[in-house]
């Protein structure tokens, strides 16, 4: 087998491995067309945002530069670095198919919730839509991208463990600063799963009908 000859995913080597990753993205879905369920009729936090808010803001509030630190793995210049080195990390390994899906996937999740998500739920702060949080969808669509496609078990735990420590840490951190309400980094969180993992079954799905022809 050469380099460039990559076997398909895990994910599609049996008919378990299959069904798992379809549950999980209606579970993704189902959390993010719920969430706004609850929202205020006039907006505003709901009651579970505002629990976490007053912790967050009773505890951080006097610690700016700690929010920012917390805040920065959203950060879109960091998020694209880490886009373009998760592409290059699979051209590097002659990886094309993972490489391209990479960089596609995220930026086409991101486009979805922006003009699609956003303006359907129409959840405003400030003077822009929160809801599901571009940040965080961009954050873990580029994080999702890379488990997905990356063939390494230990690789996929490592990076969901990694999440499990960055994802409330950038939710405090945006919190604090009046970005999001706790709630829109739930939404954002599931929004960016499903969308990316859905692509990610297409994506298998066309290059699997392809190598039969």
């Amino acid at each position: 087998m050469t380099r460039s000859t990559v076997p398909a995913p895990a994910w599609t080597d049996g008919p378990a491995r299959r069904a798992v990753l379809p549950v999980l993205i209606l579970v993704a879905v189902v959390v993010t067309v719920v969430v706004p369920q609850f929202f205020p009729p006039g907006g505003g936090s709901t009651g579970f945002d505002r629990v976490l808010e007053q912790h967050i803001h009773a505890a951080f509030d006097a610690h700016r530069t700690v929010l920012r630190v917390l805040v920065f793995p959203s950060d879109s210049p960091f998020v694209i670095a880490m886009l373009v080195v998760s592409a290059g990390w699979f051209a590097y390994r002659r990886q094309w198919w993972q490489a391209g899906f990479a960089l596609v996937a995220p930026e086409l999740a991101v486009a979805v919730n922006s003009f699609l998500l956003k303006p359907f739920w129409e959840r405003k702060l400030d003077h822009y839509l929160a809801y599901p949080s571009g940040h965080t969808v961009q954050l873990v669509a580029v994080v999702t991208a890379f488990a997905l496609a990356s063939e390494s078990v230990r690789a996929r735990v490592v990076v969901a463990v990694v999440m499990v420590v960055v994802l409330p840490a950038v939710t405090i951190g945006m919190v604090g600063f009046g970005y999001h309400h706790p709630t829109d980094v739930i939404g954002g969180t599931a929004a960016a799963f499903a969308l990316v993992g859905a692509m990610y079954l297409l994506f298998i799905r066309v290059r699997t009908a392809g190598s039969r022809q």
